[in-house]
């Protein structure tokens, strides 16, 4: 698997998310930008996570069937279904079909992972998918994944 390299123009590796992408903001996706990207991929997948939470790896993100490009868009619009993304599906999240940011409780800092996934294929799934439902669905069709960390407090 070759190496893939996710950045934003909104904040570093491992640095501190704004307050634009968070739930104490406007709660908008950032962009992320993809370097190395693979000339076979098909489509996108992204799952945000929150690694801090009670529950392990709580998802805040799941969108997928998003075009193979170098640039996925910030401020994808709350939806099930995103014509205007060619037709990617967001899935069932803290954010049920939409981007929900980082808003963790009494001040604390929490870390988020940004993992963006390049499949060899459109994975077609309902908008009631949760997180372990797409990875799994994923198994078989990663050609590459990167990751950008980040965290909010």
């Amino acid at each position: 698997m070759s190496s893939l390299t996710v950045t934003s123009p909104s904040f570093a590796n491992g640095g501190q998310i704004p307050l634009l992408h968070t739930g104490f903001g406007a709660d908008c996706s950032p962009q992320l930008e993809l370097s190395g990207l693979s000339s076979q991929a098909v489509s996108l997948a992204v799952v945000l996570c929150d690694m801090d939470h009670p529950i392990p790896a709580y998802p805040h993100w799941l969108i997928w069937d998003l075009p193979a490009a170098p640039v996925i868009p910030g401020n994808i619009p709350p939806g099930a279904a995103l014509s205007a993304l060619g037709g990617a599906v967001q899935g069932v999240a803290y954010g049920k079909n939409r981007y929900r940011g980082p808003k963790p409780p009494f001040h604390w800092s929490h870390r988020y992972h940004f993992t963006v996934y390049a499949l060899d294929c459109r994975l077609s799934l309902p908008p009631t998918t949760r997180r372990r439902q797409l990875l799994a669905a994923m198994q078989g069709h990663i050609l590459q994944q990167g990751q950008l960390a980040g965290h909010y407090r």
